[in-house]
């Protein structure tokens, strides 16, 4: 039979200014610190760049030019490597093997390479119709993201074009007025500058993005999909209502402590997830065909990657109750995003981010999938790093969880709550 009382019209409940109250508050909390954090960690790539690392090689086997004591090549690196009017570069001084090892770890995100023949190719300008320039080589890293290898790029080509410009100087002082002017223009700016990829990815990986966009997925596979598990175990042993459309239902309540109904939270994710993590390499690989390689071990990376974010939400919603689910997207995505390094160079954001990326979540994960998929699957570009965060993250939740709920427990804060005496249909 239906409830005969009286039923409250909007337009009333409108006027009373506490029904307002904490929706507006919370409602304009989170999009002021959504906008101030997402947008804090990108605004300004240029502002917040300092000690990007490139690799600076210099391979010159010439000999000094008369009078000098040093070969051009070397004379180059030194005043590189000395110069302190800027440090938004963190020159790494390497062999051409060293440069090309740290490209294909992933640890520098450029180098700049003074060829073996820089100081016979110098001196053969000053020689009467002289056309050959010496070149200098660029060397990008993709695999560390287009940013990041963009940022790389613009400060060695402009390191490499300063570079010429003052050989360039000391050539047209050393050739006077022996010099015409197609010779004076040629020696002006000698140095050719040469790009090329340093570390080449396939071209069905975003432009190196998409290790990013794989892991904000399994990311979001573990939040989402913890999440729908609490919410769907809670609904089921009666502690939470089901409503779907206009049906209400209230399945009777299951007696069950908060250990107890953790337990089994962890234990569902942990079945749950080897479905998800299948579906998402599913999509991404077979369907919409991203680059991916060592698929084995990147299925069972990607499992332990989105559990732990499971384990770690499941651990939070038992410790938090209703705003858990608001904690953990602050946790895994909210502050995750913007310190995750994946987008926009660790060394490119402002510190608070770079400090968040010691121990944000995201930034963890990414670090191992961009390992798997750009560099050979090495443990020195990123892989047992993460490795190591991800067991520590999965130990934290559970610790966490059970303490938590263990403590719950003993202080006698039972989840148990009247079962309706009709359920509505």
């Amino acid at each position: 039979m239906a409830d005969a009382s009286p039923q409250a019209r909007a337009a009333t409940l409108l006027g009373r200014p506490k029904l307002w109250l904490m929706p507006t508050v919370l409602t304009g909390l989170l999009a002021f610190l959504l906008a101030l954090l997402y947008m804090g960690g990108i605004v300004d790539p240029q502002r917040d760049l300092h000690h990007l690392p490139i690799a600076l090689v210099n391979a010159d086997t010439g000999r000094p030019p008369a009078g000098q004591r040093q070969n051009a090549g070397t004379q180059i690196a030194a005043a590189i490597t000395a110069d302190r009017s800027s440090d938004k570069a963190q020159w790494r001084t390497r062999t051409l093997a060293q440069a090309q090892d740290d490209l294909d770890s992933g640890k520098v995100y450029g180098a700049l390479v003074i060829p073996s023949d820089f100081t016979a190719s110098i001196t053969a300008l000053t020689t009467p119709g002289a056309t050959a320039r010496p070149t200098m080589t660029v060397l990008t890293n993709p695999g560390k993201g287009s940013l990041g290898s963009s940022l790389a790029s613009q400060i060695t080509t402009a390191t490499a074009h300063q570079a010429s410009q003052t050989i360039g100087k000391q050539l047209t002082a050393a050739a006077g007025r022996q010099a015409n002017s197609t010779t004076k223009l040629l020696l002006a700016d000698p140095v050719n500058v040469v790009t090329q990829v340093g570390h080449p990815i396939g071209s069905h990986s975003g432009l190196g993005l998409s290790a990013f966009y794989y892991t904000l997925l399994l990311v979001l596979a573990g939040f989402l999909g913890g999440n729908v598990i609490s919410n769907a175990v809670d609904t089921a042993l009666g502690y939470a209502d089901n409503e779907i459309g206009p049906w209400h239902t209230r399945r009777p309540t299951v007696p069950i402590n908060r250990t107890q109904t953790l337990l089994l939270k962890m234990a569902m994710t942990a079945g749950i997830t080897v479905i998800s993590v299948s579906l998402v390499m599913l999509a991404t690989i077979v369907l919409l065909g991203m680059d991916a390689s060592h698929i084995p071990l990147l299925w069972i990376y990607s499992y332990c990657a989105s559990l732990a974010v499971g384990l770690g939400v499941q651990a939070i919603n038992a410790a938090f109750g209703g705003i858990g689910q608001l904690v953990s997207m602050f946790v895994f995505i909210v502050l995750g995003l913007p310190s995750s390094g994946a987008t926009v160079p660790l060394q490119a954001i402002p510190g608070f981010y770079r400090f968040l990326s010691h121990f944000e979540p995201m930034r963890q994960l990414s670090d191992g999938v961009r390992a798997i998929l750009y560099f050979e699957a090495r443990g020195d570009a990123g892989l047992i790093r993460s490795w190591i965060m991800i067991a520590i993250g999965a130990a934290l939740g559970l610790l966490f969880g059970f303490a938590m709920t263990r403590y719950y427990d003993r202080k006698g804060h039972q989840r148990l709550t009247p079962q309706p005496v009709h359920a509505r249909t």
